[in-house]
């Protein structure tokens, strides 16, 4: 039975790491996706309510909106260690969305809205993989909605905070080692509260600084529900309707950026996110009827990652701005800890984007990037499964803004 167990428990962390460990989607606005998701140092539009609360009340107009979404195409090639057998994941499209709204209410006083998925992702393996029994598909959702205040001091500094209430999901499917159908499926929901600060200081026509920090949130999941397809012989051992609780912090990020146009045509721009992956140490699961199910504390034992970007974009017309980035994302998985649903190696990324203006107060905004994912191997001690991984994403995305 303790074999079953440590099988239950790593599920449901597995499911919970991907919100962590998977990539945090920091694709909140096409124009900032096509300058290396750079948009700290940058006056944007109502997108700030994201990447930057205090340069909301710097905006130039009296109101500005903007939607958009992306499409992540992505999959993990995977080969298990001392065989020649390769598996390819067959992961459905993600499509990450963003709404955003900004009204001043007078010359110094700014108020703002956005709804957008800051984590969101899925996976799926063939059902008789090699690793079926850590995870075969799932399913992650988490919606954000943030009204945010900003406010103009003198004429050069913008302040702004955030209030976040964020809604979640989480879906997984894997097999048991206890005949050809026993399965388990985990699903939840929870919601929680977090806050996002900014400042942006325009400090001459050309230079621009921003400082943002999004705080960590706690992704606390009470009442879970776990369904269980086992032998009748383990029915009155192991509960085939169950419910668990689990806690996770979604590390906060702290993110400085400086942008100077060049001149009339040229903005260039960069920027270094620190990613508080540290936080993550361990996660506890407790099932609400114990059976033969043991409460357990699971070392993840993350380390806090350094993004480096670039980015920079060029007016080539009063209607077509065409831009182009860069950035290197390191890891913060712990090489002993590496989960098949959580394939998160370090990453180059370059990034291209245009936005066309039909008219003077409105944008079509469209960006793509290129993620490559070094090959590297990686285990997970706990159930010694290992080999070798490679990633590879692009991810196209559309947006409209407009303003009055």
């Amino acid at each position: 039975m303790k074999k079953i167990t440590l099988l239950l428990v790593s599920s449901f962390l597995l499911a919970m790491d991907l919100l962590a460990g998977g990539y945090q989607v920091r694709l909140q606005g096409n124009k900032q996706n096509g300058m290396g998701l750079v948009g700290t140092s940058l006056r944007l539009g109502s997108s700030s309510v994201f990447y930057n609360p205090g340069a909301l009340s710097l905006m130039p107009n009296q109101f500005h909106f903007e939607v958009g979404g992306s499409a992540i195409l992505s999959h993990v090639d995977f080969q298990l260690a001392g065989t020649n057998s390769n598996w390819q994941t067959d992961n459905p499209m993600g499509t990450p969305f963003y709404f955003y709204g900004a009204a001043k209410l007078n010359d110094w006083m700014t108020l703002g809205l956005g709804i957008y998925t800051p984590y969101g992702s899925s996976a799926k393996w063939d059902d008789d993989w090699a690793g079926k029994f850590l995870i075969q598909n799932i399913s992650l959702q988490a919606i954000f909605f943030q009204p945010t205040l900003s406010v103009k001091i003198g004429d050069k500094l913008g302040l702004g905070a955030g209030f976040v209430y964020a809604m979640g999901d989480v879906e997984l499917n894997k097999a048991l080692n206890y005949g050809a159908d026993a399965s388990v499926n985990l699903n939840g929901s929870t919601n929680t509260y977090g806050f996002n600060l900014g400042a942006y200081y325009q400090a001459s026509e050309q230079l621009s600084i921003g400082l943002n920090y999004r705080s960590n949130v706690s992704m606390s999941m009470e009442g879970g529900t776990a369904s269980f397809i086992i032998p009748q012989s383990l029915s009155t051992t192991i509960p085939t309707a169950n419910r668990f609780s689990a806690e996770l912090p979604l590390p906060a990020n702290l993110d400085f950026g400086i942008a100077y146009q060049v001149n009339s045509r040229l903005l260039l721009a960069v920027e270094l996110d620190w990613v508080m992956w540290g936080a993550y140490e361990s996660l506890d699961f407790t099932f609400e009827e114990q059976g033969d199910l043991l409460n357990s504390v699971n070392p993840r034992e993350f380390s806090d990652s350094y993004i480096p970007r670039i980015g920079g974009e060029y007016t080539v017309s009063e209607s077509l701005t065409v831009r182009a980035g860069m950035y290197y994302d390191r890891s913060p998985s712990n090489e002993d800890y590496f989960t098949p649903e959580t394939v998160s190696l370090n990453t180059f990324a370059y990034t291209l984007g245009f936005s066309y203006r039909p008219t003077s107060s409105l944008s079509i905004d469209a960006s793509f990037l290129q993620l490559f994912g070094g090959k590297a191997e990686r285990t997970y001690q706990p159930d010694n499964f290992g080999g070798t991984y490679q990633a590879n994403t692009i991810i196209p995305g559309m947006g409209v803004s407009f303003h009055f």
